[in-house]
């Protein structure tokens, strides 16, 4: 889902994301990059962009090669969705806000189950506006609508 709101000289652009989780077929997440590829390109430069999602990989808890992403803070390891993300991020000149600022772990974790915990939700906006974003937790338990 995209939403455009013009706020005086401001144009900001919100995307909100789900991506294909870790069983599903490659092909079905190479549609999932491709789709939110050219959803981000149709975008111009000069207009903010905010997304926000479940993007179902892990970019671990530190940057590993990509420092221009990554803050540097993150939940455990990453695998090939957290890849897969940073990735895309490098390629937007994104950053992940969530790994920008430390956190305890119950302010990391955005998935559990009685097998796992997980951080799988993500805040991106282009490295340019990063200085909007003042801080970017998860307040367990708290829903915005039922």
């Amino acid at each position: 889902m995209t939403i455009k709101l013009v706020v005086g000289e401001c144009t900001l652009n919100v995307i909100s994301t789900y991506a294909p989780h870790a069983g599903l077929d490659e092909e079905v997440k190479r549609r999932f990059w491709e789709g939110l590829d050219e959803v981000v390109r149709s975008i111009p430069f000069a207009e903010r962009l905010f997304i926000g999602g479940e993007f179902n990989g892990h970019i671990g808890s530190t940057y590993d090669g990509y420092g221009v992403v990554h803050g540097g803070f993150g939940f455990r390891v990453r695998n090939g969705g957290g890849t897969s993300l940073l990735d895309f991020a490098e390629a937007f000149e994104l950053v992940i806000a969530n790994s920008n600022f430390p956190k305890r772990e119950e302010h990391l974790v955005t998935f559990q189950s009685t097998v796992a915990r997980t951080q799988v939700d993500y805040i991106l906006l282009r490295r340019c506006d990063r200085g909007l974003c003042k801080n970017c937790k998860l307040i367990p338990g708290e829903t915005l609508a039922t």
